[in-house]
């Protein structure tokens, strides 16, 4: 793995291409010299991160999905990423991104990578592998399908692909369920209970503090969980431990660092960090207090859409101000006097 150091260089151009088109942001501009992409090498981190919890979850840890889970993810993911990609270089006439280097094919398909992965760790089928497929294609096609234009031009995917999937299929499927929490440390004992969760936020804490920028959102999320678990102890008598509960969890430090956290659907601005993680706690909240399960995933669905909507709207009031014809520039007093005297002689 690179460190936080790692510059691009001209034959990773490409691949920053291939990057901006699967995560929205943008790279450097062409020609300029050699800079650091903090994203790119988060994604790659990320995406060994992943990879290497997964094994090391159905080797060791007590996974209990089967094998062929991920790997029928990961195939659908890489069909779905490319295919969609020609598809859209057909549509445009030009070259498929991931056709530059195998630099950029490489970097291409580490979102689909990630996504298919993160799916297949946290959802429970039992040992039918459909469902695990279904949610890597709806979240494949709604990071294709729903892009909002972007105030500095372009368009950005603003559905998290990962939570997407799984919130689509756990609504279209009432017999999926979430992966079963104690499969991340069934096999681990003693100290080992606490090795697994300190590695998750000390890696997520660097990958987030270094590379992403989002630790003001995972603060305003964790202060938003914790004010929600008071308030609905106070209001409906929830007793609080049960509510602070879940922050314990192995599943909810991955959502914490790993999910919500995601660059390319959370803003970049501190503030509005802190505004979507509040968003998220306090849907999650709501759905908590309507007795409605499954209420990590679906807050952050529901906070993406009302994200989404927003952006359209602001795309479409700028679309609208910019049709709008420029007002007449002012007559001064003296030349609309002397028009007035010319016009009674």
């Amino acid at each position: 793995m690179t460190t936080a150091t790692d510059v691009l260089t001209e034959p990773a151009a490409a691949a920053g291409a291939a990057h901006e088109q699967a995560t929205g942001h943008r790279s450097a501009p062409a020609g300029a010299a050699p800079a650091r992409d903090l994203r790119l090498v988060a994604l790659r981190r990320f995406a060994f991160a992943i990879t290497f919890l997964n094994v090391l979850g159905h080797f060791y840890l007590g996974f209990e999905q089967s094998w062929a889970q991920p790997l029928a993810a990961l195939a659908a993911a890489y069909g779905m990423e490319l295919l969609l990609e020609w598809v859209d270089a057909v549509a445009h006439r030009r070259a498929p991104r991931f056709a530059a280097s195998p630099s950029a094919l490489f970097h291409f398909l580490l979102p689909g990578h990630i996504t298919a992965l993160a799916c297949a760790m946290l959802l429970y089928p039992n040992e039918r592998i459909a469902p695990v497929v279904f949610a890597v294609v709806v979240a494949m096609g709604a990071k294709t399908l729903f892009r909002a234009p972007q105030r500095r031009g372009g368009r950005r995917h603003f559905f998290n692909p990962s939570n997407t999937g799984i919130a689509v299929t756990l609504l279209c499927f009432h017999w999926v369920g979430i992966a079963p929490p104690y499969m991340f440390t069934e096999n681990l004992f003693g100290w080992a209970d606490w090795l697994l969760p300190a590695i998750i936020v000390g890696s997520g804490s660097f990958l987030n503090l270094k590379l992403t920028r989002k630790m003001p959102l995972i603060a305003a999320w964790l202060g938003g969980f914790a004010l929600q678990a008071t308030v609905r102890s106070m209001v409906y008598g929830t007793p609080l431990e049960a509510a602070l509960l879940p922050m314990t969890g192995v599943a909810f430090l991955l959502f914490t660092f790993y999910m919500v956290t995601d660059p390319a659907t959370t803003p970049a601005e501190p503030a509005r960090q802190v505004v979507f993680g509040l968003s998220v706690a306090a849907a999650y909240g709501l759905l908590m207090a309507n007795h409605i399960v499954f209420g990590l995933f679906f807050a952050l669905f529901a906070v993406c859409t009302v994200r989404g909507a927003m952006l359209y709207t602001a795309a479409w009031a700028r679309s609208r101000a910019a049709a709008r014809p420029p007002l007449p520039a002012p007559v001064p007093a003296s030349v609309s006097g002397a028009a007035a005297r010319v016009a009674a002689e």
